[in-house]
């Protein structure tokens, strides 16, 4: 999931320097990209191959192109997720400031209606802010049986350490940082729900209300539902040397396994549509660099899961490879990469196919087929689709003059690329099977 750009408390500046021997460079690197740092070289030129004219490049890929948020009213926007039935948007977001004040230092969270024409998405309508004022928030998500009802990585009020040790470049303004008082929380947005529930009362507070789903004095967010709304997984941070752990909520119980362990960070973990695995990004080397995971689950006898059965690395080479997202078809992965320059990020697709899904022709096939998907000067990633596949949301610094790069904004587009192409290439030889 996206760099949130929240603060830490001192006291946990250990744990912190040893994420940064581990991960640091990456993580700073991919975060600044995100939020509109320019990284590792100078903004793209136009007419350069690091800014192509993107509706050309994008022809057979993507189509229908449509902004979704706008500098008017955001000095930055991203990580956006649909919900399960495509009529809202959840998204994080620094509003716009007021001339001569500086931008807030941290993230709030909005919900959006999505304007639709017949199956074209229009655009989408007025920021609704569901964040408590001065917190800092980061990964939102949607029940899949409620929309109504969200998920988020909130402080809930100001982050109250007066240090802020994290990853930073030499130079640079932002910092990818993590509070000890950041607790998934859930709540239902009244808007929401009178739309999705029209003459039915909220629910009292005790229901309606924001309430805490963790209760630690560690980082917890990067949290995310499997279909049937019974299954949460996130991120933890931990100590080092395993730092982010992947845990495994079953929210009748409110009871979590530890899912995935290893060394370094793992983060950003997404359950497969079937339910069965999940992907995630890990500094699993301590070289610097993210890679892609996908990891069958291990299940009880309740049909809880508690562990991995197995464990599939789809990327093993020298990029940052990040916010993997599952297509909804289950045999596709889609990223955003520095394989084209830490300057430009760009997002591709790659198979992640357990070999016995609709669709499926054979042996499973992980890490093969990747093919780039975006073509714009300066960052486009964080993809996600929506419940069909139809359309892809992602954060974007271009513009609609494919010349210039503009701040980060979400995007959408009809995707239109043949998932299954004749010819198999694996994003490195080392990797995919």
């Amino acid at each position: 999931m996206a760099a949130n750009g929240l603060v830490v408390a001192a006291s946990r500046k250990a744990n912190l320097r040893a994420i940064s021997r581990l991960a640091g460079a990456a993580l700073a690197l991919a975060a600044a990209a995100a939020l509109g740092q320019n990284v590792g070289g100078p903004p793209p030129s136009a007419g350069s191959e690091a800014a192509p004219n993107w509706r050309v490049a994008e022809r057979g890929i993507l189509a229908d192109h449509v902004q979704l948020t706008f500098d008017e009213d955001f000095f930055k926007a991203g990580e956006a997720y649909f919900s399960h039935d495509n009529q809202w948007v959840i998204y994080q977001a620094v509003a716009k400031p007021a001339e001569g004040q500086e931008p807030a230092p941290f993230y709030a969270m909005y919900v959006a209606k999505l304007n639709w024409e017949a199956d074209r998405l229009t655009g989408a309508g007025r920021p609704i802010l569901v964040s408590p004022p001065g917190s800092a928030n980061t990964c939102g998500w949607f029940d899949p049986t409620d929309p109504s009802r969200i998920y988020f990585g909130s402080t809930i009020t100001a982050p109250t350490a007066s240090e802020a040790p994290g990853f930073q470049r030499d130079g640079s303004k932002y910092k990818w940082m993590f509070p000890t008082e950041t607790e998934i929380i859930t709540m239902i947005v009244p808007e929401i729900w009178h739309v999705q529930h029209p003459g039915t009362p909220l629910p009292p507070p005790s229901e309606s209300g924001m309430r805490k789903l963790t209760h630690n004095s560690t980082y917890d967010a990067e949290a995310s539902l499997e279909s049937t709304g019974r299954f949460m997984v996130y991120c933890s941070l931990d100590g080092a040397p395993r730092l982010g752990d992947l845990h495994i909520m079953d929210l009748t119980t409110g009871l979590s396994n530890l899912i995935v362990g290893g060394d370094g960070y793992d983060g950003g973990p997404f359950f497969s549509p079937e339910g069965k695995r999940i992907t995630y990004r890990s500094d699993r080397h301590g070289n610097n660099l993210l890679q892609l995971f996908v990891a069958d689950l291990k299940f009880n006898d309740e049909g809880v899961p508690v562990g991995i059965e197995r464990e599939h690395q789809l990327t093993d080479n020298a990029d940052v490879n990040w916010c993997p997202f599952w297509h909804p078809g289950g045999r596709h992965l889609v990223y955003a990469t520095s394989a084209i320059g830490h300057f430009n990020y760009e997002v591709f697709i790659t198979t992640a196919d357990p070999g016995n899904l609709p669709g499926s022709t054979g042996p499973e096939r992980y890490g093969l087929q990747t093919r780039r998907v975006t073509s714009a000067g300066g960052f486009d990633g964080l993809p996600v689709f929506n419940s069909d596949g139809s359309y892809m949301m992602w954060t974007s610094q271009r513009t609609l003059d494919p010349r210039q790069k503009g701040s980060s904004q979400l995007w959408a587009a009809r995707f239109t690329m043949e998932l299954d192409p004749v010819a198999e290439t694996p994003a490195d030889p080392t990797a995919g099977h």
